[in-house]
């Protein structure tokens, strides 16, 4: 597909960086260089190509590449991996090639990713790009031989780690067909076109970004890629590429209204902006709203793309309080979180299942991983708890494995994080699970608070009864921390949080809420 907008319209910009433009005919050249070479070096159909880069031109064209030939792009590798990390990813699927940025990765004072893997029998190739982009993209490749294009549209075609919150990290399976069905949906339900000027802040690394970089090529949309220089500012950037659409999690979302409000602007051309990675704030979607910028509340995951979300004709109630519908193509259920067999009614919280053509063909080389992530009936399990209405509308409640059992009653983390964060001096925050001889566990509230600012746990106790919080779920353990530990997605990393906590990195105190003069 992109192959033929190069063709419609060579000189459009596909790729804008800070300092450098891409058009849709230097990109499908650069990916036909790259694929020529690749395949000279002996890569046959099917194989992995690691891909460790940053959000630049380079990304597009090594999947492009990829694509073209038929081997599996493997770009799901972070800025904050190590090199012994992403070594060991690529051992997980057996990688026989590497795309890498010099200087890129979390160690990378430290450790050289050539020198780590030079003596690996498996890899046929390497290539590594420059820190600073060049004028062109791949251009020092002299190409190869083209081997036909790929054309079976079911074959694997890109792999993605899961985030390793629970666990190690999975290796998740996509065709062309699956990665295509909610971008089609997606394209269609927010009328986009190639007219449209897409804006990813979430990484393309990061299946989000991703999603959005695969969007733009197909449609023949310019997609600008988030790397602004620290302390660059964010509305500026959106205003000066004339954005009309953007990718980001929740956390982007805060940091632009924060930078809205700061400099009392606004962004007249912005008309949607796609929020996912992590249930959306009520605060921040209502902040959109204000601000004059459609939140796109959406609901989606590595196994299956972003397949759930809100719709501009919506209610205002929908969009600021659920994570949409399923798109076209994509069922969803709720079942019992103990049976995931019986079926709940509308109303009714429970695990989320899906079924449908955006769903993962499996996790790579872990046949029992992807037997026990589906019910009998070929439900997909997706850990994620949640319900929805006589509608459709879908309300995320929390992860299954999240959930804080306080004597025998459940209570669910997003609900107290959304609430938290409606409070003006919090950025962030996290509820996780203290254990407790007597009780199981107990609600330990981390925050992060906005710079200058300063809250103390009583004020926020009681802020959390005044916006509705049951004073059975009110957390007993608080802390403050400088920055919260996140994801490659800008999601809280909780597993690393709740290690801090253990380790005690982060000393959490022991709070009680108070009300009316009576201890609760």
């Amino acid at each position: 597909m992109t192959r033929q907008q190069a063709m419609q319209g060579p000189d459009r910009v596909a790729i804008r960086e800070r300092d450098r433009t891409t058009t849709y005919a230097e990109l499908v050249a650069a990916a036909d260089r790259l694929a020529g070479t690749l395949a000279d070096a002996g890569l046959a159909t099917g194989d992995r190509v690691a891909i460790w880069l940053p959000s630049r031109a380079e990304t597009a064209v090594a999947v492009l590449a990829c694509q073209r030939n038929g081997y599996v792009a493997v770009p799901s590798l972070h800025r904050d991996h190590t090199v012994g990390e992403v070594v060991e990813l690529m051992g997980q699927v057996n990688a026989v090639a590497l795309i890498w940025q010099r200087g890129y990765g979390a160690d990378a004072d430290r450790h050289d990713i050539e020198s780590a893997v030079a003596d690996s029998a498996q890899l046929k190739f390497m290539v590594a790009v420059p820190s600073v982009p060049a004028a062109g993209v791949f251009e020092e490749l002299a190409g190869g031989t083209l081997p036909d294009l790929a054309e079976d549209p079911n074959a694997v075609c890109y792999l993605a780690f899961t985030s390793g919150t629970t666990g190690a990290p999975k290796g998740v399976m996509h065709s062309h067909n699956t990665l295509l069905s909610p971008v089609r949906a997606l394209v269609r339900d927010w009328s986009l076109d190639q007219d449209s000027r897409i804006y990813s802040m979430s990484p393309l690394s990061h299946n989000l970004g991703f999603g959005a970089m695969l969007l733009a090529l197909v449609i023949g949309a310019e997609l600008t890629v988030h790397d602004l220089p620290r302390g660059g500012s964010l509305v500026e950037r959106l205003r000066s590429t004339g954005a009309t659409f953007a990718f980001g999690v929740p956390t982007h979302a805060i940091d632009l209204l924060a930078e809205l409000e700061a400099s009392a602007g606004d962004l007249p051309q912005l008309r949607g902006f796609r929020i996912s990675g992590a249930a959306v704030p009520p605060v921040v979607a209502e902040g959109l709203l204000r601000a004059g910028v459609m939140p796109q509340s959406g609901y989606g995951m590595t196994e299956a793309g972003s397949h759930h979300y809100t719709l501009p004709t919506d209610e205002v109630d929908m969009i600021v309080g659920t994570s949409g519908r399923a798109c076209d193509g994509v069922e969803v259920r709720i079942v019992d979180t103990e049976d995931p067999e019986r079926e709940l009614e509308p109303g009714q919280t429970g695990q989320i299942v899906i079924r449908g053509a955006s769903l993962t063909l499996g996790y790579f080389d872990d046949q029992q991983s992807t037997e026990r992530s589906f019910n009998r009936a070929g439900w997909f399990l997706t850990g994620d708890l949640g319900w929805r209405d006589e509608q459709g509308y879908l309300r995320i409640t929390g992860r299954k494995k999240d959930v804080i059992i306080r004597g025998g009653h459940n209570i669910f983390p997003a609900r107290i994080e959304n609430l938290v964060l409606r409070h003006p001096a919090v950025a962030r925050a996290a509820a996780i699970a203290a254990p407790d001889e007597r009780l199981g566990e107990r609600v330990c509230l981390v925050v992060q608070l906005h710079p200058g600012e300063q809250v103390e746990a009583d004020e926020l106790l009681s802020f959390l009864d005044e916006v509705g919080l049951s004073k059975y779920d009110m957390p007993e353990y608080y802390a403050v921390v400088p920055a919260m530990p996140l994801l490659p997605s800008g999601k809280v990393f909780k597993r690393r949080l709740v290690d801090q906590v253990t380790s005690g990195e982060v000393a959490p105190s022991s709070v009680r809420f108070v009300r009316q003069d009576k201890v609760v």
